[in-house]
């Protein structure tokens, strides 16, 4: 996945750009199927939690599916396009203090670190790494252009924050053992976490 390669029968082949995977992971039925490790979990760009479907989108489901209809299909992107979307979310700009929030949004998931909070010294095992900072300022940055803006806010680190860190955060027994779940602790690192401190280091 992070080498952007695939080696069959030793011999390696280069994948075109762009490349990123998806994938799906069932809560039942997962007899015969091993958890990622941390490592390649943290691989990930985002998790996002689907729930169940609503009345209208089993209805739209329904219609889709159940009819003499045949689906088309039509291009939206290609390729060159999405790169070069890709080239512009890094041009968005960030303030330093903006950025500080995001970094200290990560640093307050360590357990053992200066910014943790009560439920993350109790319940986290271990918190987001880089990457995790990586995520969140590039998501953040997206969801500005998002909102047609080239500055990234405190609000667009928040919107991005759940999906980007839910998997990077591991909970300890205790933490399992009482049903909390990463959004619970994300969410009042949120909460409690100030948005800008005296002392930036950028």
């Amino acid at each position: 996945m992070q080498e952007k390669s695939v080696t069959v029968a030793g011999e390696t082949y280069s994948l075109k750009k762009p490349f990123f995977v998806m994938a799906t992971q069932n809560p039942i039925e997962q007899e015969g199927t091993y958890p990622l490790p941390e490592a390649q979990l943290d691989r990930f760009m985002f998790k996002l939690d689907v729930g169940y479907s609503s009345r209208e989108e089993l209805h739209e489901i329904a219609n889709r599916t159940t009819r003499a209809v045949e689906p088309t299909i039509e291009p939206v992107l290609d390729g060159d396009r999405i790169l070069a979307y890709q080239q512009l979310v890094r041009r968005v700009l960030i303030a330093p203090h903006v950025q500080d929030y995001a970094i200290r949004c990560v640093l307050a998931t360590h357990p053992e670190g200066e910014y943790a909070n009560k439920l993350a010294k109790q319940f986290l095992r271990f918190g987001g790494s880089p990457r995790a900072v990586q995520a969140l300022i590039l998501a953040g940055k997206v969801r500005a252009l998002l909102d047609q803006r080239t500055h990234v806010s405190t609000d667009d680190i928040k919107l991005v924050l759940l999906p980007a860190l839910r998997h990077r955060v591991i909970l300890n027994f205790e933490g399992q053992a009482e049903g909390i779940t990463p959004d619970m602790i994300l969410n009042d690192i949120m909460d409690t976490l100030p948005i800008e401190v005296d002392s930036i280091k950028a």
